[in-house]
């Protein structure tokens, strides 16, 4: 008996002592790290981070517990350890599906009531990791209070059994997104430069040492690649490894305000990043499109050298009877593009089922007018007729008879365009374009005295592509107006608003501002209405009126519009689609079916900026083969 009394006073000791310990609640306030470790915080906390930290594309996702790798060579097993080196729990690893998806690692447990018991014995164990990582969480200083990487790993809704929800665009797996991976990366790489930015972060220097190292990394893993397969094979390694730094700066993190803070900051940065990219965007377009690539320079200089080589004789076209005769069909075109000029041309003679009944009046400035020629000496427009004309021929057209003459060599017009000091650098910058300085941009207002024995003629701009037979324009009955055009009030910003000033009484009392406008750029014209209805006088009238440009700013759009108000018969929308010179988006089959097809906007096709979608519709009526093309090296 004397013996029994010392035996069972040990057992109470060894066995019913420890007992009572482990399930006091208290237990794990006072660990051996002498640190307190939180278990559970508030939800509206947990969703604050959640928020903050959530990802565009699938995140990595941690599990309801906290896991380690078992080694540092093998990556994808994992198993969570107790202080003393024995493993509570095991990973189970899913098979690594088809490109796009990630192994997923879930832990599996004995029994439910097993994962229960450990819970604390596992925060001990990220405790422990932590610090023999050289990263320790900082002291919270209060009982309950987590910090924000504990509560997105420990916290667990009722009836999860001890497993976290898989939250929503939180899967790994990429599915059917192409980029999904890189959208991952960028994710990352913001996350990262937050963390680095903020000064809680700064007092662990290893910390950030690693992060920037990861940052370098994933920047060169992501490179120029715009799709997952781009992405080298390690692309996944390197995605976790990023997620498991970031994870260490959730670890240190506590106060979320200053993230946000951060975030905000960032983000109005980026908006005003995008604001001053958009406008030199703008800037740089609209240099862009006033530039003369070098090839069409040397084309020019090239042409104009070989067409003064040649003899008199040698500098006539053929057909030149057929030039007056009203019976064919005629068409107007004023440009100093000699490569532009040609596509119009070879455009229009490809489709024309009786080439030999169209005739061409083209007109060019001085400069260009050699060059101009001598393209449509070496290259011929088949059976059809050409006549080259130099602007500076017409003697009729001076600055006494044209208002529009005098007022671009006015010394207020000199000083817009060329003291820039003296001009706003807004949005009239698109109104510096030369070609508003440019005669030829206004020759449509004078067809009558340019083609004097003409009834009917087409107007075709330089920036238009032929794709069928023209002749029927010329059978349309206009009902006794002058101009036949396509009309463009689809959309509210073509209506005469978008272009008169309706502020001033002259254009608020004569013209209704909701009124639908139309396109330059492929439109017939009844010469025989337009001398009986004196338009020529109408545009000197307006014209003069807005010498000091408070009718509408330049542009021959505007005073069309005047000229030509309640004069226009609309033409079915098939003849002419515009809007492939600034348009991403114009409707394929609109394309395919118009009669022509306009590259109105900046982004010419024979300029580098046009849009490469559009390209080959224009293309392929130039002749790359051609000597003078490829002495210039002018390529497709």
């Amino acid at each position: 008996m004397a013996r029994r009394k010392p035996v069972l006073f040990l057992l109470c000791v060894t066995v019913v002592a420890p007992i009572i310990l482990a399930i006091t609640p208290g237990f794990v306030a006072n660990s051996h790290f002498g640190d307190e470790i939180p278990i559970l915080s508030s939800r509206n906390e947990v969703e604050t981070l959640n928020v903050l930290s959530q990802e565009s594309v699938a995140a990595v996702k941690v599990p309801t517990w906290a896991v380690y790798p078992e080694n540092s060579s093998n990556s994808d097993h994992v198993s969570a350890k107790s202080s003393n080196g024995v493993a509570v729990s095991t990973t189970t690893e899913m098979p690594l599906g088809q490109s796009g998806q990630h192994k997923s690692r879930a832990l599996s447990e004995d029994s439910e009531g097993t994962n229960l018991q450990t819970k604390t014995v596992i925060q001990q164990v990220t405790k422990s990791e932590s610090k023999d990582d050289g990263f320790q969480k900082p002291e919270m200083g209060q009982e309950n209070k987590a910090t924000a990487f504990e509560k997105s790993t420990f916290a667990t809704e009722s009836g999860e059994q001890g497993h976290q929800k898989p939250e929503k665009g939180s899967n790994i797996d990429s599915g059917d997104m192409p980029d999904a991976k890189i959208q991952q990366f960028r994710d990352q790489l913001i996350r990262a430069k937050v963390f680095l930015s903020l000064a809680s972060s700064k007092t662990y220097p290893e910390f950030i040492r690693d992060l920037r190292v990861q940052v370098r990394d994933t920047e060169r893993t992501l490179g120029d690649a715009t799709l997952d397969s781009e992405l080298p094979k390690n692309a996944h390694e390197k995605l976790k490894a990023m997620e498991q730094t970031l994870l260490k700066g959730k670890q240190i993190q506590e106060d979320c305000s200053a993230v946000v803070e951060k975030l905000r900051a960032s983000y109005q940065s980026a908006e005003e990043q995008v604001r001053v990219q958009k406008k030199q965007e703008l800037f740089l377009t609209q240099v862009a499109a006033k530039t003369l690539p070098r090839g069409l320079h040397c084309l020019s200089l090239h042409l104009t050298t070989q067409y003064y080589s040649l003899d008199s004789s040698q500098q006539q076209f053929q057909h030149q009877e057929r030039l007056e005769d009203p019976k064919l069909y005629h068409y107007a075109l004023f440009s100093d593009n000699v490569l532009a000029t040609a596509v119009v041309v070879n455009s229009t003679v490809f489709h024309a089922k009786n080439p030999k009944n169209h005739v061409f009046h083209v007109v060019t400035d001085r400069l260009n007018y050699a060059a101009m020629k001598m393209w449509f000496l070496a290259n011929p427009p088949g059976n059809a007729a050409i006549q080259v004309q130099n602007v500076e021929e017409f003697t009729w057209l001076n600055s006494s008879y044209s208002p529009v003459l005098k007022q671009l060599g006015s010394q207020s017009m000199i000083d817009f365009y060329f003291r820039l000091h003296h001009a706003k650098s807004d949005g009239n910058l698109k109104f510096r374009n030369p070609k508003y300085l440019s005669i030829l941009n206004h020759l449509r207002f004078y067809l009558p005295e340019i083609l004097p024995k003409l009834s009917k003629v087409v107007f075709l701009d330089d920036d238009v592509v032929v794709q069928k037979d023209l002749t029927s324009l010329w059978t349309i009955d206009l009902k006794g107006k002058v101009n036949g055009a396509v009309e463009t009030c689809g959309e509210s910003f073509h209506r005469f608003d978008r272009y008169l000033n309706f502020s001033n009484p002259l254009i608020a009392e004569n013209f209704d501002p909701h009124a639908c406008g139309w396109a330059f750029g492929m439109n017939v014209f009844d010469l025989d209405e337009w001398r009986k209805q004196n338009i020529t006088d109408i545009y000197h009238h307006w014209q003069t009126l807005n010498e000091d440009r408070l009718l509408w700013k330049l542009g021959t759009l505007p005073p069309g519009l005047i000229t030509f108000w309640k004069r226009t018969y609309p033409l079915d929308r098939s003849w002419h689609v515009l809007g492939l010179g600034y348009n991403p988006n114009v409707n394929q089959q609109d394309i395919e079916g118009a009669a022509a097809i306009h590259y109105n906007g900046n982004m010419k096709p024979w300029l580098e900026i046009g849009m490469a979608k559009y390209h080959n519709y224009w293309s392929k009526y130039v002749n790359y083969d051609q000597v003078y093309l490829r002495d210039c090296s002018i390529n497709p």
